[in-house]
């Protein structure tokens, strides 16, 4: 079927990691060097070092990535018109960004920066080598309907940990324009310009840099005090809560909530992001337990624990199971308006 008709992503399924990547072609040779840009670092002027990946089975880049999207406007992430994806990303041999993209069945990867190695060692981990799809076994229609429309979805695995988990943290208890505006905003004023070719790119600031940004900033930016203290109660032990991503997702998970305002809505966020984790299934979220409850049982009125008794079946691969029902678009019809969005920066 044409192209066309295909539905357009909504808030459900965008949620659950819906990204449309055009079906580019190829572009044309280059010398993979990057354009020197005023103000860039070194990095952008460096030869772009390059990978090839074959996955071992279907992969489609906009659900496989697609988690790492925080909105149509974030800073770190780019899909161009030729079907690339772009992310910058701080890695722990430094900025990095990475433009990767599918031909034939193959990842075809560039990378730049100081992280640019790193990025692509850990290629094949981003696009879901680790992740077992074979391992899921749907035990509702509309799951098994909603795999069969996604062969190519593999559950990411970024292996780092504050880049996830500080997003997460602006998306407590406010709208998702809301806590995708204060991401926005701060990266763009204190991060910086990422390495390569592309100028709207920036990498999300150090923890450092985080823990500097003065309080009316956050203010102006819309996040709250709680919210603040957080992130920099988190950056303070950044590199504690980065060993995370070599945690199994059980640990990693309690070893993030040791932090005061990270609880288990925004440890699972994290680790579904940082660890590939199948079995993290988000509780505690305002949405989902109504979601999936209306999904499998006709019940929009479900809570947590009606849901993890629906997802039970799934043990193991709860994440997952959420996820197919996210991007299934059964969602019961709203009852009331939209929670409004606040701007704690004009008070």
């Amino acid at each position: 079927m044409s192209a066309r008709f295909t539905p357009r992503p909504t808030g459900t399924t965008i949620r659950g990691g819906e990204t449309v990547v055009p079906t580019g072609v190829p572009r044309q040779a280059t010398t993979h060097r990057a354009a020197a840009r005023p103000g860039a670092p070194n990095g952008a002027r460096a030869a772009a070092r390059t990978r090839r990946w074959t996955p071992p089975g279907p992969l489609d880049l906009g659900l496989v990535l697609g988690p790492l999207r925080r909105g149509p406007a974030d800073p770190t992430f780019r899909i161009t018109p030729d079907g690339s994806v772009w992310r910058a990303t701080r890695t722990p041999a430094g900025p990095g960004t990475l433009r990767v993209a599918m031909r034939g069945g193959t990842a075809e990867a560039e990378a730049w920066g100081p992280g640019a190695e790193w990025l692509l060692e850990q290629l094949p981990a981003l696009l879901g080598e680790g992740d077992d799809p074979d391992a899921f076994t749907p035990r509702h229609r509309l799951v098994a309907a909603s795999q069969h429309r996604r062969p190519g979805l593999r559950l990411t695995r970024t292996a780092l940990v504050l880049e996830s988990l500080i997003p997460s943290i602006l998306e407590q208890k406010v709208t998702t324009d809301e806590a995708y505006r204060a991401w926005r905003l701060l990266v763009r004023k204190y991060g910086e310009a990422a390495p390569g070719p592309d100028a709207r790119l920036h990498v999300m600031p150090d923890p450092r840099t985080w823990s500097l940004i003065p309080s009316w900033e956050w203010h102006r930016a819309g996040v709250d005090n709680k919210r603040a203290s957080t992130i920099l109660r988190a950056v303070r032990v950044a590199r504690r809560l980065e060993e995370a991503a070599a945690m199994e997702p059980e640990q990693a998970q309690e070893r993030l909530e040791l932090i005061p305002g990270i609880g288990p809505w925004t440890s699972a966020e994290t680790i579904q992001r940082s660890n590939g984790a199948p079995d993290a299934v988000t509780v505690g979220d305002l949405h989902l337990p109504g979601i999936v409850g209306y999904a499998l049982a006709g019940d929009r009125n479900a809570d947590d624990a009606a849901m993890l008794e629906l997802l039970a079946p799934y043990a193991g691969q709860r994440h997952r199971a959420a996820r197919l029902i996210l991007l299934s678009g059964r969602t019961p019809a709203r009852r009331k308006p939209k929670m409004p969005r606040g701007d704690i920066g004009k008070l």
